[in-house]
């Protein structure tokens, strides 16, 4: 199997599972989000940990934290990349389970935008003409919903804007991304423990105070969180960009066909109208995105053919 083939499926992988994360947090609607997030931390960092330790890489780790330790820009940015992600985890888990599925849907669908758009602002990249329309497009979906709505979407604005602040955080930071997770929820982890304990004390917590599927529910929360990143990362080495960014539509897809099919939320025709707007957006950028690739690809091989 070709690399590239290998790449597909790792990606398919990473975004199918994150897809279907619904069915997993409704099994847990029973525990408080607070809750579910803060076994997602803790566990998240337990079960990488010991793959970190099975792959005989602690030496790795400990470099790893030597480095981030000897350079404050980059302790800081994955320090706040680490608050970015648990907001984002928060409000994905919160919206699941109160019945904002589609809305989530529309936050992931957006947050490509918000990437680029943060790409153009904070790394001076360059958009194209049909890159900058498609973010024009996209806008106008977001816009209609806020005007059908009367209030601004703020469960899918605050998604996408949390997963882009936490790509752009982490553009500069090359880590690997079993290791990169738990350091990232080590930052985290003495929040959640201190959190826990709180909960505890208030007679707040559902782990083993509920039932034993529970438990294991909330253990193996770390474990469904680990799985897709590292089949992203893995995809990610092997596929262009412009590949990944079109795979990465089946997340939005799925979840917006279980809260219409599964979840039986109200999907009006103004939200079709909002939703059309932003998918038209989508298929302009990623059209645009494989010409520009395509460009950079001949402009590279008619150099190589000069130089030879």
């Amino acid at each position: 199997m070709r690399n590239e083939q290998k790449g597909i499926l790792y990606a398919f992988g990473a975004y199918g599972i994150w897809g279907l994360f619904p069915l997993y947090w409704k099994l847990l609607d029973q525990v408080n989000s607070m809750e579910i997030l803060l076994s997602r931390v803790i566990w998240s960092f337990v079960f990488t940990t010991i793959f970190i330790l099975l792959l005989k890489q602690k030496n790795l780790l400990i470099e790893d934290l030597k480095l981030l330790w000897s350079n404050k820009k980059i302790f800081l940015s994955l320090l706040a990349a680490s608050f970015a992600i648990s907001c984002n985890w928060y409000i994905y888990i919160f919206a699941v389970n109160n019945g904002h599925v589609i809305e989530t849907s529309l936050g992931y669908y957006i947050n490509p935008i918000i990437t680029v758009l943060f790409g153009m602002i904070f790394f001076k990249e360059r958009l194209s003409k049909m890159q900058l329309f498609a973010v024009l497009v996209a806008l106008v979906g977001v816009v209609v919903l806020t005007i059908s709505y009367g209030e601004i979407p703020w469960v899918a604005l605050l998604l996408a804007f949390s997963f882009a602040t936490y790509g752009a955080l982490k553009k500069k930071i090359t880590l690997n991304a079993t290791r990169g997770l738990a350091i990232e929820t080590l930052f985290i982890l003495p929040f959640a423990l201190i959190y826990y304990i709180y909960i505890m004390l208030t007679n707040n917590m559902s782990f083993l105070h509920v039932s034993v599927q529970t438990d294991i529910l909330l253990i193996l929360a770390g474990v469904v969180t680990a799985i897709p990143l590292v089949l992203f990362s893995m995809g990610a080495k092997l596929l262009p960009q412009y590949l990944i960014g079109f795979i990465q539509y089946i997340t939005p897809t799925t979840l917006l066909i279980f809260g219409i099919v599964l979840y039986n939320e109200t999907f009006s025709t103004i939200e079709f109208i909002s939703f059309s707007f932003i998918w038209l957006a989508i298929i302009i950028f990623t059209i645009s995105t494989i010409i520009e690739a395509r460009k950079r690809h001949n402009i590279r091989h008619e150099v190589a053919n000069v130089e030879i």
